[in-house]
């Protein structure tokens, strides 16, 4: 159903990119309007606005519609502001925290568009980029209001106007979509690195910083040399090398800390461990050990750990919203909601990923490569699940997709690995998209294959969930769920759209880091 709505889209605005329009029919705002998924937002707004004319041809719309929802989103972000005066108890301050974020860095992602938009050769912005940050502010806004929902405070949080930024991101998205498909972005490199940052970033890894708990180093704590980070003036390649130790802190990159890398001595050796979780305090999206904002980040070496433990519910290890950001040979530990792939274009590379519920979650693009990934004994009546992916919106280009892999049961899990089902992922929203390919499948996977959403039949129809060519005890897919969204690959034509080259883009970009990938199947 959600191919056939989308053609259906493509095909009427494709027609008006090669159709000259009459001009009475270029100056009617409801027409443009109704090519969009949300005609009523727009149209409101176009003819309310200050910029109360109907566009020419498709790009002028494009930018308008970007346009108005960067408005509605400064005018929602002061109302956000002023929120924090009104928090009567710890959970709306908690919230309201996060959304303060997450509105400011939805600011950041429609002004970068729209800058890009406007300035296509200076800032080699393509239409990738561009859908990958408006998928990033939509993002946003949605775990801004699922903050809320899980302290059940969202009555205190109702902006009026967070709605329609939404739908005009929507927009947004579907009318940038339609550029998208007709541009070759193989050979594009990420508009952001300049020629001077593509040298940079094959150049040797000395440290700028040391990290050592012994005080041998620069800074005793990786927050710290982040922070120092952070001050400096020209974003180049910025190499924090943390020594081995267990740090126990929470570290935060902002999103104006551009390309920091953290190397570390070998995931057993540095450590940055916290123990946050939704049951003491936090949200799922506070409760991160490390939270990374900052574009153009890399960590090599290094474990990520939450040791909240099962019994403390959702608490995050690593929380990524980094775009075009690598993890090298890092180990991402905890048990319920590991690794946050929050928003943007992610790769992992030989990484251990370990948990239960919703091990992987998030709305980013992003590709898992000859990583392993343990399932481990959740509590009783609990099921591992691997990934929970948060596509909201059919015209987001992410999805999660896990190559040449393994998934395997932890050494808690094996005594006991028949006593518990694991499923390789269920859908957090409605879109949600996951694919696993040419990937190892222990024995501990179901039948199935895949979990629904509690007892409901949400998403089934409009979920994409496949599988190309894995292997292993579990592989089989005769048992396999039969839902209208989960297919079943054999084109590799098909499968070829959910790796490096084809879901991030990683060709253009994951050379310069010096990190090994497979760029296809």
């Amino acid at each position: 159903m959600e191919i056939k709505i989308l053609l259906v889209f493509f095909v009427s605005l494709s027609s008006m990119l090669s159709t000259t329009l009459s001009r009475s029919t270029r100056s009617n705002i409801t027409w443009w309007c109704n090519q969009t998924p949300h005609p009523e937002p727009c149209v409101y707004l176009m003819s309310h606005g200050s910029r109360r004319f109907a566009p020419k041809h498709m790009s002028q719309f494009r930018k308008i519609m970007v346009q108005l929802a960067f408005d509605r989103a400064v005018m929602t972000g002061k109302k956000v502001n002023e929120f924090g005066q009104s928090c009567e108890n710890w959970k709306q301050k908690a919230a309201w925290r996060d959304c303060l974020k997450l509105f400011d860095n939805t600011i950041l992602q429609l002004n970068t568009t729209l800058r890009g938009l406007e300035s296509r050769r200076r800032m080699g912005c393509n239409d990738f980029d561009a859908q990958t940050w408006l998928s990033t502010a939509l993002t946003n806004i949605q775990t801004c209001e699922a903050g809320f929902m899980d302290f059940n405070v969202s009555d205190f949080f109702t902006p009026s106007s967070s709605n329609s930024i939404s739908q005009m991101i929507s927009n947004s998205l579907a009318v940038n979509g339609i550029f998208l498909r007709k541009r070759n972005l193989t050979q594009v490199f990420p508009g952001w690195l300049s020629r001077h940052h593509k040298r940079l970033l094959l150049s040797s890894t000395k440290a700028h910083i040391v990290v050592a708990k012994d005080g041998s180093g620069n800074f005793r704590t990786v927050q710290a040399a982040l922070d120092a980070a952070a001050k400096r003036k020209r974003y180049t390649r910025f190499i924090i090398h943390v020594k081995r130790g267990v740090y126990r802190e929470n570290i935060e990159v902002s999103s104006a800390n551009r390309n920091v890398m953290l190397v570390g001595d070998g995931m057993k050796r540095t450590i940055i461990t916290s123990s946050r979780s939704a049951k003491t305090g936090y949200t799922i999206y506070s409760s991160a050990t490390a939270g990374i904002d900052g574009p153009g980040f890399i960590a090599r070496d290094i474990t990520f750990s939450n040791t909240a433990g099962p019994t403390k519910g959702q608490a995050v290890a690593l929380r990524s919203a980094s775009d075009l950001s690598v993890f090298y040979r890092c180990a991402i530990v905890g048990y319920q909601d590991t690794l946050m792939v929050h928003s943007q274009r992610q790769f992992y590379r030989e990484c251990y990923i370990y948990g239960t519920v919703d091990i992987i979650f998030g709305n980013a693009a992003v590709v898992l490569q000859s990583c392993s990934i343990f399932a481990r004994r959740p509590l009783k009546g609990q099921a591992n699940i691997i990934t929970a992916q948060g596509r909201g919106d059919p015209y987001q280009n992410t999805g999660i997709a896990i190559h040449n892999s393994r998934i395997l049961a932890a050494n808690d899990l094996k005594p006991v690995v028949h006593a518990f089902n694991t499923y390789l992922g269920r859908p957090w929203q409605q879109y949600s998209r996951t694919v696993v390919l040419k990937t190892y499948l222990d024995s501990l996977v179901s039948p199935a294959g895949w979990s629904k959403w509690g007892h409901s039949d949400f998403a089934l129809g409009t979920l994409y969930y496949g599988e190309y060519k894995n292997y292993g005890p579990s592989s089989s897919i005769k048992w396999r769920v039969k839902w209208p969204g989960f297919h079943v690959i054999t084109s590799p034509s098909v499968a070829s759209r959910f790796t490096v080259d084809s879901l991030i883009a990683g060709g253009t970009w994951l050379p310069t880091t010096g990190v090994p990938f497979t760029a296809g199947l």
